[in-house]
């Protein structure tokens, strides 16, 4: 008999330090969320409506980024500000030491510092145009310093808060959303909000600094050719606001066409060998490449959209500078022209020029920014969509833990169903410590669903389980599934080593305690021969190992949990009858002093269980022990007649309602697809 704690107290001990011990590794991340407000295990939408979800983004993971976010905007404004300076500058300079036409002055520099001969004020022109660039090339490197931190930073954040808040969703939520849909969400969108806040907001602050300061300058030296040389600038306002309007719709249904993709190119790589042995290749590809088109016109229509904006943007910016250099070529060669008046200098001529052109990149540069933000902001609302979601479990945060002592386990006039199918109904039932309790019947019967409502993988509908006569509801669902070791019928084993998986869950078991599980789930000898032992890297979701040995090995990492409520839902269906023996004797030592439930379609594992529930659509059709179900003749005896191979023994009720069963379940599959599958494989 393996144990690894004494007592049902030292057990309820370790669960708590282990519950602890899982968070330790996220503490700083899980004490920023709940700073943040952000929502817990089936906690509601952290943000009120209202707002968009770009405002979101940054009052949620901004405010802790304060000084990246502050070294980025006043970089980004003093490397602006003094790329400005050599052509002011520069026109100061030709107007006051080449030309003579007006005293040489620099502006903030003290007219006792300027130097009486003309080298000398060159001298100073030159060694002020230097400087500039110098402590430019200083404040741009702040700047990215500041962007680049503070985009990684929120990148991070928000990507471990959105898988935290989809870890904390009930199964129903995974039942509805394909895997590559989510994928998509937590890996292309967060990483297009990154790529926003590190080039998107640096570059739009620039622009407004690079506009706002051009036209300081020019309406400081001539106001008259200032507002001639902004003049495209309420036209650009315009066709910006048209772009957003057509191009945001367009984003959003694009980004929607990448996580379908995503969906189906996981969904197929998952499914590999199927496709091979089903001769399926061709299908997929047009599957593939059906999606992929999908993607492809949603994409191809907002590249067609925003080409057309971009030299649009370019030609109104353009036509604003050859505008500006012609008049103020006309106005320094004939005077100035039509309404305008005063006079122009040739350095403050240049200076227009060299800016007017400066006036270009940004103008242009601004579409980008715009562009660049619609796709962040169609991200950004399915980042907070995910983020937001609530399932139907609701889990207090302040729940008590769960103390099993009589480890009595209570189903209650229990009811459950999946939109308006109902799975479960009017279940109710009591198991003891000691006891082993069986769920047999057809498939599509609801029995895996009746245990996953024990571990709150889904909530009740209706009626009330009861652990120790508390409801599950009512305890912190850690502390709940701390104490109930579940075996699922799919074994699933994580990328690494044996010893790994096998410690999965009780992360400071020593060797001694891995082994001494793996032995007694039969597993520990094929370990062994394996090339690295329990070393050895089983490979994504344990493709290296066999389905049998990913099943011992799935059994192995429950007893060294050491649970006080063991659930066993056909924890041996992948293994031969040989090896399946060895682990039913095992597993009855292990579960001697335990509150056990086992699901199994070979009748023959159970049949010492100290009561069987026969389950009919949902309904307990019958109960009793395995002798008393064969005498009562009933659905149980037909099962165990079918096992037995006595086909020709079957009542015809039997028969029939097998039938029915057989198309209902491939009406499901025909009309659900995917999902289809999923619903039935969940209902039984």
């Amino acid at each position: 008999m393996v144990r690894f704690n004494d007592s049902d107290e030292t057990r309820t001990d370790d669960a708590t330090r282990r519950e602890d011990g899982d968070a330790t590794p996220g503490e700083d991340d899980a004490t920023r969320r709940e700073d943040a407000g952000l929502p817990g295990e089936g906690d509601g939408p952290a943000w009120e409506d209202g707002g968009g979800s770009m405002w979101r983004l940054y009052a949620t993971y901004g405010r802790g980024r304060t000084v990246q976010f502050a070294t980025g905007v006043v970089a980004t404004l003093l490397a602006r500000l003094l790329g400005l300076v050599p052509p002011l500058v520069l026109g100061l300079t030709i107007d006051g030491v080449f030309l003579r036409e007006r005293p040489y002055r620099l502006p903030l520099v003290p007219a006792e510092w300027v130097p009486a001969t003309a080298l000398d004020q060159l001298a100073l022109s030159i060694a002020v145009i230097a400087g500039s660039f110098v402590v430019g090339a200083l404040f741009s490197w702040l700047q990215n310093w500041g962007w680049n931190a503070f985009a990684q930073g929120v990148q991070h954040a928000l990507r471990v808060d959105t898988y935290d808040a989809v870890q904390g969703l009930d199964m129903g939520f995974f039942d509805d959303r394909q895997t590559g849909e989510t994928m998509s969400v937590l890996n292309n969108d967060v990483n297009q909000l990154e790529s926003f806040l590190t080039d998107g907001v640096s570059t739009g602050l620039t622009i407004a600094v690079t506009v706002l300061g051009i036209g300081l300058v020019m309406v400081s030296l001539q106001p008259q050719l200032a507002l001639v040389a902004l003049l495209p600038v309420p036209l650009l306002a315009a066709f910006t606001y048209g772009f957003v309007r057509v191009i945001q719709p367009k984003y959003a249904t694009m980004r929607a066409s990448v996580g379908a993709l995503n969906a189906r190119l996981e969904n197929n790589l998952g499914g590999i060998a199927v496709i091979k042995t089903e001769r399926a290749e061709r299908f997929e590809s047009a599957r593939v490449a059906d999606a992929s088109r999908r993607y492809y016109d949603a994409n191809w229509d907002a590249i067609r959209t925003r080409i057309t904006f971009f030299p649009g943007l370019s030609l109104i910016t353009g036509l604003g500078f050859v505008v500006t250099f012609a008049v103020g070529g006309y106005w320094l060669l004939a005077g100035p022209p039509g309404p305008l008046s005063g006079s122009l200098a040739p350095g403050e001529f240049v200076t227009f020029v060299v800016l007017s052109q400066q006036f270009v990149w940004p103008m242009a540069q601004f579409g980008q920014v715009v562009n660049a933000y619609q796709r962040a902001s169609a991200s950004s609302d399915r980042v907070f969509e995910l983020l937001t979601e609530r399932g139907r479990l609701v889990a207090d945060a302040d729940a008590p833990a769960l103390d099993v002592t009589a480890g009595r386990v209570e189903y209650d006039d229990v009811s459950f169903g999946y939109d308006d199918e109902v799975i479960v109904e009017n279940l109710s039932f009591a198991v003891e410590r000691g006891e082993t309790l069986a769920l047999v019947g057809p498939t599509g019967a609801g029995k895996s669903t009746v245990l996953k409502l024990l571990v709150r993988l889904y909530d009740v509908d209706e009626g009330t389980v009861r652990v120790d006569g508390t409801d599950v509801r009512e305890a912190s669902p850690t502390s709940l599934r701390a104490v109930v070791g579940y075996v699922g019928q799919t074994p699933f084993l994580f990328d690494g080593t044996v010893r790994e998986n096998v410690a999965y869950g009780t992360f400071d078991a020593s060797d001694e305690e891995i082994e001494a599980a793996a032995k007694a789930a039969q597993a520990h000898e094929f370990i062994t021969n394996l090339p690295e032992g329990y070393d050895t890297a089983v490979g994504e979701r344990g493709v290296k190992l066999s389905g049998g040995q990913r099943q011992r090995v799935s059994i192995a990492r429950t007893i060294l949990k050491d649970p006080a409520i063991l659930v066993l839902d056909e924890a041996t269906s992948h293994v031969d009858t040989e090896t399946e023996a060895l682990i039913q004797r095992s597993i009855a030592d292990v579960a001697a002093d335990k509150t056990t439930f086992a699901i199994a379609h070979r009748l023959s594992t159970v049949r010492n269980a100290d009561q069987i529930l026969v389950l009919d659509e949902g309904r307990v059709v019958e109960r009793g022990t395995h002798q008393e179900l064969l005498a009562a003749d009933g659905l149980y005896a037909d099962l165990w007649r079918v096992q037995a191979g006595e086909v020709d023994d079957l009542s015809s009720e039997f028969v029939e309602r097998a039938i029915r069963r057989r198309a209902r379940v491939e009406d499901a599959t025909t009309d659900g697809g995917e999902d289809g599958d999923a619903a039935v494989e969940e209902g039984g």
